[in-house]
């Protein structure tokens, strides 16, 4: 009952017919973030794409200037001397078939999984399982690749991979409601520039329909787009 009477507290004090200017916004929901742990801060996108045609997918990795606040688990598949590079980087779990029979028994302990190039017939027999999962590596996105340090390393400092669903929307997090309001700041317009430079050549129209921003126990605030921009 608790829990009903501060979720309907916070969603009276948002107008839900107003955009507020994004630096309010976050404002807001800091204000109204009263869970007993540390809520995760969320920014979504309308976006005008239909994800289902090939030229209009959206997704890609972008690094938020102060971390996301989680710690996120990172699973390498590599062999030697890649592996003892993974390794010293902090990733949590590294390996070849080995790590491929882990995942295939249904234990994937980890959040982000990066491949070196070589390793991709092995991880390709794992399709099905990582794939709807949203941790099939791709080159594309930088985690298929020889620079194991560094993609472990960015993994770890604070990237964020965003995603196009079905309905054209991206969900991604920019950090915790005990971050400061202008770290909070920073990362959303980080992101939102990350989204707008990975706008697909078969959009059109409005490319960026709707924004807004929420924690994990309130209500959504709806973000003007005109001041996503610095």
């Amino acid at each position: 009952m608790a829990k009903n009477k501060r979720l309907v507290a916070a969603q009276k004090a948002v107008d839900s017919t107003k955009s507020y200017a994004l630096a309010d916004a976050i404002a807001l929901i800091k204000s109204l973030s009263k869970a007993k742990f540390d809520e995760t801060i969320e920014m979504s996108m309308n976006l005008g794409i239909d994800p289902r045609h090939a030229d209009q997918m959206v997704r890609g990795l972008t690094n938020l200037p102060n971390g996301t606040g989680k710690t996120v688990r990172v699973g390498v598949f590599a062999r030697g001397a890649k592996a003892d590079e993974a390794l010293a980087a902090g990733a949590d779990i590294v390996g070849a078939e080995d790590l491929m029979e882990k995942v295939q028994a249904g234990d994937i302990a980890f959040d982000r999984c990066i491949a070196t190039p070589d390793m991709m017939g092995i991880v390709g027999r794992l399709g099905k399982i990582l794939g709807p999962r949203g941790l099939m590596p791709n080159p594309r996105l930088g985690t298929v690749t020889m620079d194991v340090k560094g993609a472990v390393t960015a993994a770890k400092g604070g990237q964020v991979e965003f995603r196009a669903e079905k309905a054209g929307i991206i969900h991604a997090g920019i950090g915790k409601a005990s971050f400061d309001a202008d770290k909070l700041l920073e990362n959303a317009r980080a992101l939102a520039d990350a989204v707008v430079r990975a706008k697909p050549t078969g959009a059109k129209g409005t490319y960026v329909q709707k924004v807004s921003i929420s924690s994990t126990m309130g209500p959504g605030v709806r973000v003007d787009i005109g001041t996503l921009a610095a």
